[in-house]
């Protein structure tokens, strides 16, 4: 086992005033493949959200790399999700600027100043989705599977620790989420801990991981 990044204990999940998860505990290392499954509203998102400070934990105990998510302050936040990696399903890329230019935005956003080491960086993501030769592209001028390999780079610009994947297969098409899926799969073989949500079980099967099922209020981890 790696070391652990995030460790939960009698966690509650509450979104407004409602509780979706109750008595969580959790300890996921690096390196680990995680999904998380259950039906929507089960609270694969909400416990996401208490992972990246969005969600505030009311019970418990809950650390992610080494903050006490109990205790975080509003400003700390920032540095944490440096650290992190976040893969939405709907994309979130700026719709009036190129591919490179959208990540060029993220480096500069978090303290990258020199234009070779940007430059470097970008090039070197793209090579990892196999984007290299869309840079210069538009968003709306990739399908779905390209947009989100975009994301998916966007996400490890900064070599985060854990990558977190709202259902990143959602709107695509079965292929295509294959291909997105393995990619991931492959960063948790890089040391990163990747934890993804999903409604699409046959994806278990082929790129086995760590299954937790959130259903009823608990969080139930698979054997």
């Amino acid at each position: 086992m790696g070391e652990v990044l995030i460790k939960y204990k009698g966690v509650r999940v509450s979104q407004d005033y409602e509780t979706v998860l109750r008595g969580v505990d959790l300890e996921l290392s690096r390196g680990s493949f995680v999904y998380l499954i259950g039906k929507v509203g089960a609270g694969k998102s909400s416990l996401l959200k208490t992972m990246y400070g969005e969600l505030d934990i009311t019970d418990g105990e809950a650390e992610v790399l080494g903050y006490n998510m109990r205790k975080l302050k509003q400003k700390h936040v920032p540095k944490l999700r440096r650290r992190l990696g976040i893969v939405f399903q709907d994309f979130q890329l700026l719709t009036d600027r190129s591919v490179y230019d959208n990540l060029k935005f993220v480096l500069r956003a978090t303290g990258w100043h020199d234009k070779k080491e940007i430059d470097n960086r970008i090039k070197a993501v793209l090579n990892l989705v196999g984007m290299e030769d869309k840079g210069d592209k538009l968003p709306n001028e990739l399908s779905g599977g390209e947009q989100q390999r975009v994301v998916i780079a966007r996400a490890v610009l900064n070599s985060p620790d854990i990558i977190m994947a709202d259902e990143p297969t959602g709107n695509l098409d079965t292929e295509t989420g294959r291909a997105i899926t393995k990619l991931l799969h492959d960063l948790s073989d890089t040391g990163s801990l990747v934890i993804m949500t999903t409604h699409n079980l046959q994806l278990l099967r082929e790129f086995p991981g760590e299954v937790y099922r959130c259903e009823d209020q608990k969080l139930v981890k698979e054997e």
